[in-house]
């Protein structure tokens, strides 16, 4: 399976006064695999050490911390000879040993020359406990589901990545009906590694739910695992909305329908545990179209959005012909299925945060505001040809930005005052975020 963060991770092994690397992300998005391919094919050894209920691992970090101490240990442990230039340390769920953890501040100041890369699925609960963490003294990557170009690699169509990536949007025109089917494709299946694995080796639908449903069951076990006792009906409360939060026309995240009279304070701490393991995105309402965002932003009124586009077909029992064939009654969903898939695409793009914009009145909302170098890009999403834009238009005489875009099933198009990119070839974005 290709994932294009193996070239961030090429990256950072080159990268002068490297420091230990932590990548984060939700269970089961592939931190474990990625972190492994990487040693095997970057390294000549690589010394993997799993932390949750290794007992041994645990007892190597109590007392003072000594880098060859631990470095003698892992050796014991893995059974490999480590030489610094050549093997790759990884500390697999590291939040479960906090010592470890803190080491790698030390691995930083004192032993540099180590490649480590460390991984938690858990770690933001972890840190919101008390556990220490080495400020500074480490880099970072997220990793996210597969992106829909990754999807396309996992199913052997490299080629038409690379048209996607390219300068010629003619030619990703010109196979456009190629796309749109392989979109409806992942809009049921995701990103999901072992849903995409499964669905490139089967491409059985119904095997594809099944796996979904026990991924969602096994986060809600997870929540009652390691979640205080008395926020686990809290976090179901609110892991089970989602899909209706999203049904509604206006998409502001609203406390009474998670419960009847409930406000902001019943569940705050349930969203921020979610946000903590990675399962959720929440995206802030600007209330200006101003350099910086965040300076406009207002902290209670928000969207959100699930980790991955197939999980959240598979809350919503949504059946695979319904997505496929473009079904009439499915067309109210469909708005919230394709913001849903945007979302997922953009931060999966590097140093992308999207808000989005609406008035006070929550008139006019734009679904997606993005901050770029030089000026905010509105984005407004259409789940099919739909080429109406009023909500856009009425933002750019406003505001007047240098660039708008909408995404679409529509071809590629540039007008006068914005421009069209299909859903299928989001990530173009990129090129009006860094003009």
């Amino acid at each position: 399976m290709k994932r294009f963060a193996l070239e961030k991770l090429k990256e950072w092994k080159t990268k002068p006064n490297r420091k230990p690397l932590i990548i984060r992300g939700a269970r089961q998005v592939g931190k474990t695999w990625l972190m492994k391919e990487f040693g095997r094919t970057c390294f000549e050894n690589v010394a993997y050490v799993n932390f949750d209920s290794n007992t041994r691992m645990q007892q190597v970090f109590e007392g003072e911390i000594s880098i060859e101490r631990i470095v003698l240990a892992i050796s014991a442990e893995t059974g490999i000879s480590i030489d610094a230039q050549n093997t790759l340390l990884i500390f697999d769920e590291v939040q479960e040993v906090p010592k470890a953890l803190s080491s790698l501040k030390y691995f930083c100041e004192n032993a540099p020359e180590y490649a480590i890369v460390a991984a938690g699925s858990l770690l933001g609960v972890a840190l919101h406990k008390g556990t220490s963490f080495p400020v500074g003294k480490v880099d970072f990557m997220d990793l996210h589901p597969l992106t829909f170009q990754e999807f396309l690699c996992a199913l052997g169509e490299e080629r038409f990545v690379e048209i996607l990536q390219g300068p010629d949007t003619d030619m990703v025109t010109m196979f456009k009906s190629k796309y749109i089917d392989r979109l409806r494709e992942y809009y049921y299946v995701g990103g999901m590694p072992e849903v995409v694995q499964t669905y490139a080796e089967t491409k059985d639908f119904n095997r594809v739910r099944e796996i979904q449903k026990n991924l969602l069951n096994y986060y809600q076990q997870d929540f009652s695992k390691h979640a205080e006792i008395s926020l686990v009906p809290r976090l179901n409360l609110v892991w089970n909305s989602i899909p209706m939060q999203l049904a509604k026309e206006n998409k502001k995240y609203i406390y009474g329908q998670v419960r009847k009279g409930a406000r902001a304070k019943d569940f705050e701490l349930a969203i921020q545990w979610l946000l903590d393991c990675g399962l959720i995105h929440k995206v802030q309402r600007a209330g200006k179209a101003a350099l910086p965002l965040k300076a406009y932003l207002d902290l209670d009124v928000f969207k959100m959005y699930l980790l991955d586009v197939g999980l959240l077909m598979a809350m919503t029992d949504i059946n695979a012909q319904v997505i496929i064939d473009g079904n009439r009654i499915f067309t109210e969903f469909k708005g919230a299925l394709t913001e849903q898939y945007v979302l997922q695409q953009l931060v999966a793009l590097d140093c992308i945060e999207p808000y989005y914009y609406s008035t006070a009145n929550s008139s006019g909302e734009i679904d997606f505001l993005l901050q770029g170098r030089t000026s905010i890009v509105p984005l407004e999403v259409k789940a099919e040809e739909n080429l109406r834009a009023k909500s856009l238009k009425a933002f750019c005489e406003k505001y007047k930005p240098k660039y708008a875009v909408r995404t679409s099933m529509s071809d590629y198009r540039r007008q006068e005052w914005m421009t069209n990119i299909p859903l299928y070839n989001i990530d173009r974005i990129r090129e009006y975020l860094e003009k």
